[in-house]
């Protein structure tokens, strides 16, 4: 990525990454990773440094990618937006959050990302098409999502399981036309 791109709310920054941020990132976030966490985004319950080194290589350096870093007040790192998988041809991409740390979720911290995110993909990045996945489990995430304009557009069944339970993976998804009718 080659633009720096930064939102302020409230005392709380949402911008890109940087190599700086990659020790605060990993020694905040992923020593340990938070078990809520794990069980809401399906990711391994823990990561090495150099996994996470690696990972913010590719999203820095990449120009299909964007990492953003959502930072509070007192200057941790407390989550992270990620567009990946972006298509010029179809103009379309996939996009993640994670409130990292338990303390920051449920304040409307992730609404706000995710829109603030929407708004450069389709105004910035042109893009027609945004879509994500997320858990049958992950209530509280779907309503941000549905909130900011999201639909569900299919239902893997039975797709996940976690601790010896089967869950249903949703596609969700926002087109250009209706992230313009909400903003």
């Amino acid at each position: 990525m080659t633009t720096y791109i930064a939102w302020e709310k409230d005392g709380f920054v949402l911008r890109s990454a940087t190599f700086e941020d990659l020790e605060p990132y990993y020694e905040q976030n992923y020593n340990p990773l938070d078990s809520d966490l794990v069980r809401m985004t399906g990711c391994k319950d823990s990561f090495t440094r150099q996994e996470v080194a690696a990972f913010f290589k590719k999203s820095i350096e990449s120009d299909e990618r964007y990492l953003f870093l959502l930072i509070a007040p007192d200057k941790s790192i407390v989550g992270e937006c990620v567009v990946s998988e972006i298509d010029p041809v179809l103009r379309s991409a996939h996009f993640r959050i994670a409130i990292l740390q338990d303390a920051y979720r449920a304040r409307g911290l992730g609404t706000w990302a995710v829109q603030s995110v929407c708004s450069f993909v389709f105004d910035t990045l042109k893009m027609h098409r945004l879509e994500l996945n997320v858990f049958s489990y992950n209530t509280q995430a779907q309503r941000v999502y549905e909130k900011s304009g999201f639909r569900t557009e299919g239902i893997r069944r039975d797709a996940i399981m976690f601790n010896g339970k089967y869950a249903d993976d949703i596609l969700m998804a926002i087109l250009e036309d209706e992230w313009s009718l909400i903003n």
